[in-house]
């Protein structure tokens, strides 16, 4: 048996989480979103002059089929296909639309048959590092730089009935939004600023995505790790 405390923010105190409940377009799609960072729960939980609640939960995660992106087997791509997928992606340019087909036939995971999901949290800086790069602005290195940057944390995403089942409310704390919104925007600015110095490199030998179309590169492929 392992159990895990995992934390929930919002702007109501959930002590039972449903299953099937969420919206579709979030990262992984519908599902209870959490992570085991209290401080990342209370950012997330609140807003702009409104407070929320860090829901507290424990899990017995025993058993459980779970879908940890930041294993080896798999590369920051197979992240970045799940959110074309589930995400709402404006497509600007034939080269990333080209791109969004290329991710979605070749590293996009099926998550129907997994009872939780482990993986990056697209806060929107992160998710416009991501259209960068699909877009051919940015290199696969600078990508992976960027998702670094800010220490955002990983997710804990509950996508099963079983996984529902497992799942045990313990507590709660507020929030306050003076404290936990203002350290969210510095963390995204601090992240956007030391993207925007990383631009500046010139990454001419770099990976992109039209390297990734054009050579027909796919998740076995040494250049991806």
């Amino acid at each position: 048996m392992r159990k895990l405390i995992l934390y929930h923010g919002s702007p109501e105190i959930i002590q039972n989480p449903e299953y099937g409940k969420g919206k579709s377009y979030n990262d992984y799609g519908k599902g209870f979103y959490c992570t085991q960072h209290p401080d990342l729960a209370k950012e997330w939980a609140c807003t702009e002059n409104t407070d929320g609640y860090a829901n507290k939960y424990e899990i017995d995660t025993e058993g459980l089929s779970i879908l940890n992106l930041s294993s080896d087997e798999y590369t920051i791509l197979h992240w970045l296909a799940l959110l074309m997928n589930y995400r709402k992606f404006r497509i600007s340019t034939p080269v990333m639309k080209r791109g969004e087909e290329w991710l979605k036939t070749h590293f996009l995971i099926d998550l129907s048959s997994y009872d939780a999901v482990i993986g990056y949290r697209a806060d929107d800086s992160y998710f416009s590092f991501a259209r960068a790069f699909v877009n051919n602005e940015i290199s696969l290195a600078q990508l992976s730089y960027a998702m670094r940057l800010g220490k955002l944390g990983e997710q804990f995403v509950l996508k099963s009935p079983e996984a529902f089942k497992r799942i045990r409310f313990i507590s709660y704390e507020l929030s306050d939004n003076t404290i936990y919104y203002a350290k969210r925007k510095a963390r995204d600015d601090e992240a956007r600023e030391n993207y925007r110095f990383e631009l500046k490199k010139d990454d001419i030998e770099g990976l992109y995505m039209r390297d990734i179309i054009r050579e027909e590169i796919k998740a076995d492929d040494p250049r991806l790790r």
